[in-house]
């Protein structure tokens, strides 16, 4: 199968299952938005230490359950298309993942900077993407799907995204970085 199939040329991208839409659709939106998330935490994965295969692991369970919810968006409920669907459990154990990361972590008194090292900036990074996802979503979600789940994970995963990047940073030793006005 080639990469290129030229059925895009028209400015169309394929639904699972329902036919086609136009690339601007807010549903093509925010399965970019996912996608672009999914690369993000697949760079900052590259650049964790060889010491942090706890968090590695964790990261590329995100990339999988990434690679669900774009299938979720992709495909409308009510098309015979059958794919695995976000679920409460995704949601539950993002928030597991929240509450076990952030355990060592000094509580939060102010804003801090997205920054310190490479990893955690890119986890920054992969949030701040995260977060361009679920405007789209907040936005668009009654005509994308009704599957509330999908807001939520999206919601939770850039929490958890910003717990691991402050995690990162503390178990190198680098502090978070205040907000100043």
């Amino acid at each position: 199968m080639k990469i290129y199939t030229r059925t895009g040329d028209d400015g169309t991208t394929g639904l699972f299952g329902a036919g086609r839409v136009p690339k601007h659709h807010p549903r093509i939106h925010a399965m970019g938005a996912v996608d672009e998330t999914n690369a993000a935490i697949g760079a900052a994965a590259a650049m964790l230490s060889p010491k942090s295969e706890a968090m590695r692991q964790v990261l590329l369970r995100l990339q999988h359950e990434l690679f669900i919810l774009g299938a979720d968006i992709a495909t409308p409920t009510d098309t015979r298309a059958s794919v695995p669907r976000i679920e409460q459990e995704h949601v539950q154990t993002l928030e597991q993942d929240i509450d076990k990361w952030e355990a060592e972590l000094k509580r939060l008194q102010f804003f801090i900077l997205p920054g310190g090292t490479q990893a955690a900036s890119m986890l920054h990074l992969a949030r701040g993407i995260c977060r361009r996802a679920e405007r789209y979503l907040s936005e668009h979600l009654d005509a994308i799907s009704p599957n509330s789940h999908i807001f939520h994970y999206v919601n939770r995963l850039s929490d958890l995204l910003f717990v691991l990047a402050r995690r990162v940073n503390h178990d190198s030793g680098s502090p978070d970085v205040r907000w100043e006005q």
